[in-house]
């Protein structure tokens, strides 16, 4: 288990976020935007704005490193790869076996290795992020909103990819989202935070059918809603 006994950012002396959280296997951050869910991971990458503050005190995670052990999914696929080099050199320091494998495994053709990032689709390019993103055999990947540029087929799809991959690997997953049926179906706990403060936590099913805050309740029909005016 990881246990992130604090989480706290300021801007001067305004408290941005300031959360603790455990993560058994998989937890969800749900929240609106601007609720604090990207700052919580950015804190525990240690890639914050300067002008930002941050404390972080955590157990249980003291082996892992950030940029070896810790691998981070980001929302827009488009601007997390070079667009001048194909898909095989952007895994820098693997070996083409690994790289090849990696992609079967994300659902891939080896053939797209030799393609440019602007010749792949935006879910074609997801799931090159998170082959990346395995290839150091992290211990623990964050995702940030990394379904959101892409069709409801798709996010489902990767949904279901990233579950299996977690089961194979067995690495712990903070899954940042807004859509909280994806949270639900990716992982077995959901932490519903606002203004950076944790409203609710719990097992992702109990917390969906007994929801315990208002604010968790309008979430969860807005969600609902949105889906099926979508449909």
């Amino acid at each position: 288990m990881l246990r992130f006994e604090k989480i706290c950012v300021k801007a001067s002396e305004k408290e941005l976020v300031n959360i603790a959280f455990d993560v058994e296997s998989s937890l969800a951050i749900v929240g609106e935007s601007g609720s604090g869910k990207s700052l919580t991971l950015k804190a525990i990458m240690g890639i914050l704005p300067k002008e930002l503050e941050c404390e972080m005190v955590f157990d249980g995670v003291n082996s892992l490193k950030r940029g070896k052990d810790i691998a981070f999914v980001p929302q827009n696929p488009f601007t997390a790869l070079s667009p001048m080099s194909k898909i095989k050199r952007q895994f820098w320091g693997v070996s083409k076996e690994l790289a090849v494998e990696l992609m079967s495994e994300m659902g891939l053709d080896a053939e797209l290795m030799n393609r440019f990032p602007s010749e792949l689709s935006g879910g074609q390019l997801q799931r090159v992020i998170i082959a990346l993103s395995l290839s150091q055999n992290p211990k623990l990947l964050l995702m940030d909103e990394p379904t959101t540029a892409l069709d409801v087929d798709t996010k489902h799809d990767i949904v279901r990819l990233i579950r299996d991959l977690q089961k194979k690997k067995s690495f712990y997953l903070i899954f940042v989202t807004h859509e909280l049926y994806l949270a639900r179906e990716l992982c077995d706990k959901i932490m519903v935070i606002r203004e950076g403060k944790s409203i609710e936590s719990g097992r992702s099913k109990e917390l969906f059918l007994n929801p315990k805050s208002s604010y968790t309740k309008r979430l969860i029909e807005a969600d609902f809603n949105g889906r099926e005016f979508r449909k």
